[in-house]
């Protein structure tokens, strides 16, 4: 009787080992609740771990590690392998206060578990900072996009196709668009999770990671268009997102002291305090269908407009105070569009249209005779002078795709400057002249159109070597007019966004 009860409990025992086993091999690890693998990546010194409680439905996630960036990730890696557009959700909560501030609790996409794997990541930081950092291919530097929201909570990932996008919560504890995204296909399986890196190879980090979801995507139907204005330094490429709508807006300018941007929106003029969460409306009078051509006088003091609401509803050149009012004609001629300040400020350069050509002109900032400065065939663009006032650089396509050249003042010695594979546009030169950014469109793009994979290129004015600074959803309207911070050290710019209408935020 004793041992058939004893052999009975035995039996009982090693089935439930046997369907433990089961459930593991299957993925159904309940110790890692959706998860079904966890494991520390790159060079660990010290072993992290996971604490699932299934009751609260909660992870505490500890990992050490030195670091996530450049070529190599160290962390701890809580994982399940995926296929197709996914979304990863959760509550982030770092613990304690004593850590390094670059301590990291991330939400992860990863082709590998090799430290050097491509992969992008939604990180929250010890100190709050809240970014998406991408490494592109295996052993590559890693970047990465800011998010204008300090230490958010909730945060999500999606994949869809080729895009990585990235929400965070509001001050309403609502998800939204965080307007941080990158490119970054997944072919077939890779691995979707939550992780920790405590930024100093010596000691262990916790993370709690709350209201954890992890989904698979209906395909995508109606889309919004959701739009970033972003600032980027040169010597880092760490981007910064500074101002997010499901609006389409476009072509920001920089303020000469710094304090303010200037950006289109629906034909409209608006302005956002750096730093600034709301944009207010720049009045000005009846000219209110403006084509995203605008800057600011080099006194500050002035705005000039491409605006396209006359009666025939071609484009011409205004200026009126940057703080509003009656714009004033400068360019009867039309289509006009302006796209340069002399620095004296007596001049303006654009692109105008007279007879089936596009060429660049100058006429008085107040005003009178317009004089052609280019007569080749096609289309010349884009005009910008130098800070000292010698060179225009403007954009043509007279060597049969769009590149930058640049020509004296006066249009003469008109010569190429940069001569690649890409369609470039649109150069814009530093205030110390020691650099000058332009776009760039993949070979074959004709014309610069909205909705491409295009890159921010800086090239130094000093030994003409040119290096990429970011890859971007963008083209029209990302960076059409001068940009550059006061200092020279930055570089705003728009990125855009195709999200599904029913997205977070957007519902």
């Amino acid at each position: 009787m004793f041992a058939s009860f004893h052999r009975g409990i035995l039996s009982a025992v090693g089935f439930a080992i046997l369907l433990t086993a089961a459930n593991v091999a299957l993925g159904q690890d309940r110790s890692l609740g959706i998860f079904t693998g966890q494991q520390d990546v790159g060079t660990v010194l010290h072993p992290g771990s996971i604490q699932y409680d299934s009751a609260k439905h909660t992870y505490t996630v500890s990992g050490s590690g030195e670091n996530m960036w450049f070529g190599m990730d160290d962390f701890h890696f809580v994982w399940k392998k995926v296929t197709g557009d996914t979304a990863l959700t959760a509550t982030i909560s770092i613990l304690g206060t004593t850590g390094d501030n670059h301590r990291k609790a991330i939400l992860m996409f990863r082709k590998t578990l090799d430290g050097n794997s491509a992969s992008v990541d939604l990180a929250v930081h010890g100190d709050g900072l809240t970014s998406l950092q991408f490494r592109d291919a295996a052993g590559a530097d890693t970047h990465e996009v800011q998010a204008n929201a300090k230490a958010p909570g909730t945060l999500r990932i999606e994949r869809r196709g080729d895009y990585i996008y990235a929400f965070v919560a509001g001050n309403d504890g609502k998800l939204l668009p965080s307007g941080a995204a990158t490119k970054l296909p997944f072919d077939g399986e890779f691995y979707a999770g939550i992780g920790v890196c405590a930024h100093n190879k010596d000691v262990v980090e916790k993370a709690v990671f709350s209201d954890v979801s992890l989904e698979r995507l209906p395909p995508a139907g109606k889309t919004v268009l959701v739009s970033a204005l972003e600032t980027i330094p040169v010597a880092s490429t760490d981007r910064h997102v500074e101002y997010v709508a499901a609006a389409h807006f476009e072509s920001p300018n920089w303020s000469h002291d710094g304090s303010f941007f200037l950006f289109s929106q629906n034909g409209i003029i608006h302005r956002l305090p750096l730093g600034g969460s709301e944009a207010e409306t720049i009045a000005t009078g009846a000219q209110i269908h403006c084509n995203d051509d605008h800057g600011i006088s080099p006194d500050g003091q002035m705005l000039a407009m491409s605006d396209c609401s006359a009666d025939d509803r071609k484009s011409r050149v205004y200026v009126l105070p940057i703080t509003g009012g009656t714009p004033r004609l400068i360019t009867p001629n039309a289509p006009s569009y302006w796209h340069g300040w002399s620095p004296d400020g007596k001049t303006l350069a654009f692109t105008g249209l007279r007879g089936d050509n596009y060429d660049i002109y100058t006429i008085p900032a107040a005003g009178g005779e317009e004089t052609r400065l280019t007569t080749a065939a096609g289309l010349d663009d884009g005009s910008e002078y130098s800070p000292d006032g010698a060179y225009i650089y403007f954009t043509s396509d007279r060597s049969g795709q769009m590149q930058i050249w640049r020509m004296h003042a006066n249009g003469s010695e008109q010569e190429q400057v940069i001569d690649d594979e890409s369609g470039d546009w649109f150069p814009h030169i530093s205030p110390d002249g020691q650099w000058m950014v332009f776009l760039a469109y993949e070979k074959g793009v004709t014309g610069h159109p909205t909705g491409k994979d295009v890159e921010l290129r800086l090239m130094s004015m000093k030994d003409k070597k040119v290096r990429l600074i970011a890859k971007l959803f963008g083209g029209l309207g990302t960076i059409d007019v001068p940009s550059w911070s006061p200092d020279s050290k930055k570089v705003a710019f728009v990125s855009y966004e195709e999200l599904p209408e029913d997205s977070p935020g957007l519902r």
